[in-house]
């Protein structure tokens, strides 16, 4: 049995967080899902913003409570920005798997609501409250492609 590995980061102000995830978005390729879980407010939306912005998407990113799905255009591939908050029933079908496995990086507000329909490997990022405008997060990767992703992002990101 292998121990989870994580990640941890602590941010300062909103702009730290878009940058944040930015720079994230550049590791990133079609197929891949982040399941963003965490405190109301802690910026979840906002990360989604950030990896929009590097992904090329030129539209405003709003969050889909009410829609629960919401699909823009980058430059090299699409994002599929997903809020379950608001679903009625886990099980609910909404073709999902087409956009876990489609030709775009999906983002999953609230991921817990669905985990019975995640698929196997992706990478969980949670948020807490830290302070003010003071956030942490941590970064879980489940399977070898996400643990590979967080190792080159970290070492990029802090320089070790």
């Amino acid at each position: 049995m292998t121990t989870m590995e994580k990640y941890e980061i602590l941010i300062n102000h909103l702009e730290e967080t878009l940058q944040l995830a930015e720079r994230l978005s550049r590791h990133l390729k079609p197929g891949d899902v982040l399941c963003l879980e965490g405190d109301l407010g802690a910026g979840k939306t906002s990360f989604t913003k950030g990896i929009a912005k590097g992904l090329g998407v030129e539209e405003t990113v709003k969050s889909p409570t009410f829609t629960i799905i919401r699909e823009y255009e980058g430059k090299e591939f699409p994002l599929y920005h997903m809020d379950v908050y608001r679903l009625k029933d886990s099980r609910e079908d909404l073709g999902f798997d087409e956009y876990f496995h489609g030709d775009g990086v999906t983002v999953v507000e609230w991921a817990h609501l669905i985990e019975d329909q995640l698929p196997d490997q992706y990478l969980a990022i949670r948020f807490f409250i830290a302070g003010e405008n003071r956030r942490r997060l941590f970064f879980e990767p489940r399977g070898e492609r996400y643990k590979s992703l967080c190792k080159e992002f970290f070492h990029e990101y802090f320089g070790h």
